[in-house]
């Protein structure tokens, strides 16, 4: 029910754009002559796939977020076997009771997965990031693969095996050579560290798999020219909102994974331990050393809900009533926000709201719609029976304390994406800027653009069906698309006195997305190297394929 939003939905999908009509190498993703800022092949070939083999009545949008979103149950599947099977290896199980009694091994496994994977839901930085059609989402969905084949080897070895391979390569095919390799070595001397002292021959052997995958992961990687990393310096970051981010991008998993890791310290050589520990320190590391510090810290969120799953048997009942409270004020409160400024937009009533809505968003007009109210009530009835059965009289659950951060995080973002979802949309996506371009442009067709960013570009060629090119001396179509902010320098880089302003496009919501379309000055707005290239006309190469899609646009 969206658009692609800015920057990093809409860039990405750009690039699945691209190739699935058939405009780049598959092998050298490219928009417009640009290639991606990381460097990934598996995310946008899957996206381009999904476009390619979607049928003619679905968006080429919605198509590329289906594979998206299997990645994302993918992800949640690998979180909770993973932390299942590190449940079952002997020294994380509880000690047995003098007189018996105590849960049984799978039970307790199972009730151990179950916080594990709850937890992961509650983490406030999965939320948005695990929407998008990014290659961070498969980076996470194959690091949490990775993980959960590790964990399981010494109980499932051929399904783990498989595991270890597709994650470990596909994290290299996503634009995370250099973690795949670490979590590879790292997994390998865990396995060998293990002081368990059966089966030391197939931990030799497990080892040596992980050691063999993590090398053809970096083989792979070189062959495909994949290594080139953007390493940030330590002097450069900003430590302040580093531990910020920190905290709240892992929250409530964070905090409790450094209980687990305290209250466990005398085993931290133990699988249990030290496997997701591993995991959640190299996706630190990558997180002090990249620029792109939330996207590589979510690739750690599985093995900090891991962690923080084995906090669950060592809980005081004092820490557990914080959670609970925190987590009912919080998201009660933040459910109550977005209702009220639904309401004020509805009716106006209380005014406030819906004041604040029309400045921040000049130009929207609100809708109604009955699915969406539905979907909201339904989420908010629930979130109340939740809170009632959980202050309620019941049999004691291990996982019981991250039942409410999780169906809080899980409302909100319910809420936001069915009531709020026009008005984000509205303000995250460029189709109003791109509509805007198309009918300022008489006719359109070709154009040349210059400092626009990916997402902008992206955006034009995928809204407005428009043949782009980056700008050149030499003019090569009829039409220049400028963003606001590069004015100064275009009037540097380019003749500008073949150009006349034809039109300046806002963005409601961001001045700085204001673009300004010129027209060439020669008769009719044409130019004869467009007029040369006209003449011998080039075949709709984007609507080869598909056959049946005749709705894409064409020249």
């Amino acid at each position: 029910g969206r658009d692609p939003w800015k920057n990093a939905d809409v860039t990405a999908f750009g690039y699945m754009y691209e190739l699935a009509l058939g405009g780049a190498d598959w092998f050298a993703p490219s928009l417009v002559g640009q290639p991606p800022e990381f460097d990934a092949l598996l995310p946008y070939w899957l996206g381009a796939w999904a476009i390619r083999l979607a049928p003619s009545w679905i968006p080429a949008d919605f198509a590329a977020r289906l594979p998206f979103a299997a990645l994302l149950v993918l992800t949640l599947l690998a979180c909770w076997y993973g932390t299942y099977y590190l449940a079952r290896t002997p020294r994380a199980q509880p000690v047995p009771f003098a007189f018996g009694g105590e849960a049984r091994p799978v039970d307790y496994a199972r009730a151990i997965a179950d916080g594990g994977m709850l937890a992961l839901i509650a983490c406030l930085g999965l939320a948005q990031l695990s929407h998008e059609t990014t290659p961070a989402l498969a980076q996470l969905a194959f690091t949490g693969l990775a993980f959960y084949g590790a964990a399981a080897l010494p109980f499932r070895a051929v399904p783990a095996a498989v595991a270890i391979v597709a994650g470990i390569a596909g994290l290299a095919l996503s634009g995370a050579p250099s973690t795949a390799v670490a979590l590879g070595v790292g997994a390998a001397l865990v396995t060998v560290a293990d002081t368990v002292p059966d089966r030391r021959a197939a931990r030799w052997a497990w080892a040596v798999l992980l050691l063999a995958t993590a090398l053809g992961a970096a083989a792979l990687a070189s062959a495909l020219d994949l290594w080139r990393g953007r390493v940030a310096a330590p002097w450069e970051r900003d430590w302040e909102s580093t531990v910020r981010l920190l905290l709240w991008f892992t929250w409530p998993a964070g905090p409790l994974a450094a209980w687990t890791v305290w209250r466990w310290r005398r085993y931290l050589v133990a699988r249990h331990v030290a496997l997701p520990l591993w995991f959640a320190l190299v996706a630190i590391v990558a997180t002090l050393s990249t620029h792109s510090s939330d996207r590589s810290l979510l690739l750690g969120l599985p093995a900090f809900a891991a962690l923080a799953a084995f906090a669950l048997p060592t809980m005081r009942r004092s820490v557990s009533a914080i959670i609970d409270w925190f987590t009912l004020l919080f998201f009660s409160g933040c459910a109550l926000v977005i209702w009220v400024v639904w309401i004020s937009l509805q009716t106006g009533v209380p005014a406030k709201p819906a004041a604040n809505v029309a400045r921040l968003a000049p130009g929207f007009e609100p809708s109604f719609s009955l699915v969406a109210f539905g979907a909201a009530l339904a989420g908010t009835v629930a979130w109340g029976w939740l809170v009632k059965w959980r202050a309620g009289r019941h049999r004691a659950a291990l996982w019981k304390s991250f039942v409410l951060p999780a169906a809080g995080a899980a409302l909100c973002w319910l809420l936001m994406m069915s009531l709020w979802l026009p008005v984000l949309d509205y303000a995250r996506s460029y189709t109003a800027v791109v509509h805007g371009v198309k009918q300022s442009m008489n006719p359109p067709g070709c154009a040349e653009v210059f400092g626009l960013t990916r997402g902008q570009v992206a955006a034009l060629r995928y809204h407005g069906g428009l043949e782009l090119r980056y700008a050149m001396r030499d003019p090569q179509c009829p039409w220049l698309i400028v963003s606001s902010d590069y004015q100064p320098a275009v009037d540097m880089a380019l003749d500008m006195k073949q150009w006349r302003l034809a039109a300046t496009v806002r963005r409601p919501t961001d001045e700085h997305d204001n673009v300004l379309l010129y027209r060439l000055r020669s008769s009719g707005g044409s130019c004869p190297s467009c007029e040369r290239s006209r003449g011998t006309p080039a075949p709709c190469w984007w609507a080869s394929w598909p056959p049946w899609r005749s709705a894409w646009p064409t020249r």
